[in-house]
């Protein structure tokens, strides 16, 4: 009989896998009605807009990079948005398609510059999210509200599910999403390329991969899924407004390591990145329940968790480049 291995490239797929179900398991013993598909399917109402951004920094992650700008560009996408359909009176069939390609062009902005002139990441990205920031306040310093009777019905909509449950459009933009970054990151040579580069730059462009193009085209992707966030954002606030979306991209990013993607690129998953972002809605969840703690406290348990998977991502890595040099 053979003996069964444990690949380590997934060990922290499967811890964060079964950290939320240990969440939700232990919530559904501490309190009445937690054990609920409600409940589940609330996450994935709430954190929908997370969902979505989210599986964006994914790709970003993967390929070594880093982006910032993501939070102040929902807010932009939103502000811009209230402005069209409520200042302009803009058709939202014609402002939806608009603010995709506005995060689109932002993010191939970005992209272009990390990839033309060499620059950090992170620096670049700064750079995109005061413009992001700065954009907004040149609309208006105001909040916008939004009447329009397209965004009032997609807020509202609820779609039946089993047992009396419902779902909002948003979780099916954010699932459609996640299906749609399964394939593209598991099935197809855009995502081979992305891996390839986060584990080495070098070796994929000396076997021929299109690196300076792929790059691009990921910073350009998770501009389309800041922008996408930003529609699903307005969808549940209903209005612009300058400050939406602060300490968004820390979110973002926080999900992502904990659903086993390191910083480092090279590996990553974007199931696990919808678990991570299910673990902080349970930790919202459960402080819910106990009804006393400030929702402060889900900042210090994603902090505590993060130092975790940061930790185990460093062991993982020392563990396989100690495998190598054996080999």
């Amino acid at each position: 009989m053979g003996k069964l291995k444990l690949n380590y490239k997934y060990i922290s797929l499967y811890i964060t896998i079964l950290l939320f179900s240990g969440l939700f398991a232990a919530g559904s013993m501490l309190y009445d009605g937690f054990f609920s598909l409600q409940v589940l399917l609330n996450m994935l109402i709430d954190n929908a807009f997370l969902i979505v951004t989210a599986i964006g920094m994914t790709f970003v992650l993967i390929i070594g990079g880093i982006d910032i700008s993501v939070g102040a560009v929902i807010a932009l996408i939103c502000m811009l948005s209230a402005h069209l359909l409520s200042v302009r009176h803009i058709s939202a069939f014609i402002v939806l398609p608009a603010m995709l390609l506005v995060g689109m062009a932002f993010g191939f902005g970005q992209g272009y510059l990390i990839q033309k002139f060499k620059l950090q990441p992170f620096i670049a990205t700064l750079a995109g999210m005061f413009l992001a920031r700065g954009l907004c306040y040149v609309i208006s310093i105001d909040t916008i509200m939004i009447s329009d009777p397209f965004y009032m019905q997609m807020s509202t909509y609820k779609i039946p599910m089993p047992f009396d449950t419902h779902i909002s459009i948003s979780v099916v933009i954010a699932l459609a999403t996640l299906l749609a970054g399964l394939y593209l990151a598991n099935f197809t040579k855009f995502g081979r390329t992305a891996y390839a580069i986060g584990g080495n730059e070098q070796s994929a462009v000396l076997m021929g991969l299109p690196v300076a193009r792929t790059k691009i085209l990921v910073y350009t992707l998770n501009g389309f899924c800041s922008a996408l966030a930003g529609i699903v954002f307005s969808f549940y606030m209903l209005s612009g407004y300058g400050l939406h979306g602060v300490g968004l991209e820390m979110d973002a990013i926080a999900s992502v390591v904990i659903g086993g993607t390191p910083l480092s690129g090279g590996i990553g998953f974007v199931t696990g990145t919808l678990f991570g972002v299910l673990i902080q809605g349970a930790i919202q969840t459960l402080i819910m329940f106990q009804g006393t703690l400030s929702s402060w406290w889900t900042k210090i348990a994603i902090a505590s968790l993060l130092c975790v998977f940061i930790i185990l991502h460093k062991l993982i890595i020392s563990r396989r480049e100690g495998r190598k040099s054996i080999a």
